[in-house]
């Protein structure tokens, strides 16, 4: 783990070095749990070409020396105050901070640092945590593992009569049983017509004999996120809604079979899309194809068919999730975890997609 975090660290500096940027600071959380394992609340990173340091306050420092290795460890309550100090000592002249700080924190950097350069920073941390490595390719794959278990077990637990909340406490539970550290997002059960909500929140609907259950949810294993999604049916399925399940199960197993590194963001988008509009669904597929995954449940490369030049990488973590969802009547979604390779594609999601009926 710890070669893993040196060699973040070093990615980090040679981009650094490619743009002309002095100095970095880190203060997102996730951000800093990727490059040194630190996972308290309070913490902030400042780069510059020849050190690394760490600051945190006397709640965490203990915790931090006995986590971090090649940094400096400092104990302080006010991180932007020492930067002036520290920017001198290293004669930077200029910092790049990450653009989805609040504006208090950017007015009080700025009056921390009149004489640097301040160069706002988009998605810098995520571009590199898109690619993942071995080891975090394990732990995403055990929290798919844990959620794939969780579906298994409630499929024994769905039935008429109990409530899309019950069902939804069910798998959080569950999961949390089975190693969770937590859900990744709050749980989506959406039952008979309320399928048609792409992200129904669940609710005290029961849920019925003949009603479809769209089932959305996902964890949190050592911080990396799972999210999948399938669809079930209760007591019988009717026609209408057997072709529309169908139809999603073919745009969901063509893109794996298409999938791989190289593959245009756009192609990647294209490929579920044009299955569905086929089969005269089309304006009924009305969110994206999918979204990165790893430290967040979402996180970059999103896809949409204007992204033309971005491609797939090896080693990315990504979710194939095409739904059709007709207003007032019922939806169906399902949900893959993928993780793209130079050859294809390895589905990290493995609980049953064949139309079930309980």
């Amino acid at each position: 783990m710890k070669e893993s975090m040196s060699m973040r660290i070093e990615n980090l500096k040679a981009k650094m070095a490619r743009e002309n940027l002095d100095s970095l600071l880190i203060t997102d959380m996730k951000n800093i749990y990727y490059l040194t394992g630190f996972s308290g609340t309070a913490g902030t990173i400042f780069l510059t070409k020849t050190r690394n340091i760490f600051m945190t306050d006397s709640r965490y420092s203990e915790m931090a020396r006995g986590i971090i290795s090649g940094f400096e460890i400092i104990e302080t309550r006010d991180a932007i105050s020492m930067l002036t100090e520290l920017s001198i000592a290293d004669n930077v002249k200029n910092v790049g901070f990450e653009d989805t700080v609040d504006y208090a924190f950017f007015k009080r950097l700025s009056g921390a640092t009149p004489q640097m350069e301040l160069f706002a920073t988009t998605n810098y941390l995520l571009e590199l945590r898109q690619i993942k490595d071995s080891s975090e390719i394990r732990t995403i794959q055990k929290a798919c593992e844990i959620a794939d278990e969780a579906f298994s077990e409630a499929l024994k637990f769905i039935e008429p009569g109990r409530t899309e909340i019950e069902v939804a406490n069910f798998l959080d539970f569950k999961m949390r049983d089975m190693g969770a550290s937590g859900i990744s997002f709050d749980t989506i059960v959406a039952s008979g017509k309320r399928s048609s909500l792409p992200h129904g929140v669940a609710t005290h609907k029961m849920i019925e004999f003949g009603d479809v259950v769209t089932i959305d949810f996902g964890c949190y294993y050592e911080h990396y996120a799972s999210d999948m999604t399938r669809t079930i049916f209760v007591g019988s399925v009717d026609d209408k809604m057997a072709e529309i399940y169908h139809t999603v199960q073919k745009a969901n197993q063509l893109l794996i079979e298409q999938a791989r590194s190289g593959m245009t963001y756009a192609d990647y988008d294209r490929v579920p899309r044009e299955v569905i509009e086929t089969a005269g669904f089309g304006k009924y597929f009305t969110h994206g194809i999918g979204h990165g995954l790893g430290l967040d449940v979402h996180e970059i490369p999103y896809f949409s068919q204007a992204m033309l030049e971005p491609v797939l990488q090896s080693g990315m973590v990504v979710t194939d999730e095409p739904g059709i969802y007709l207003p007032e009547f019922g939806g169906v979604r399902i949900e893959d975890d993928l993780l793209i390779t130079d050859n294809g594609c390895e589905v990290l999601t493995k609980a049953p997609k064949e139309l079930i009926v309980i």
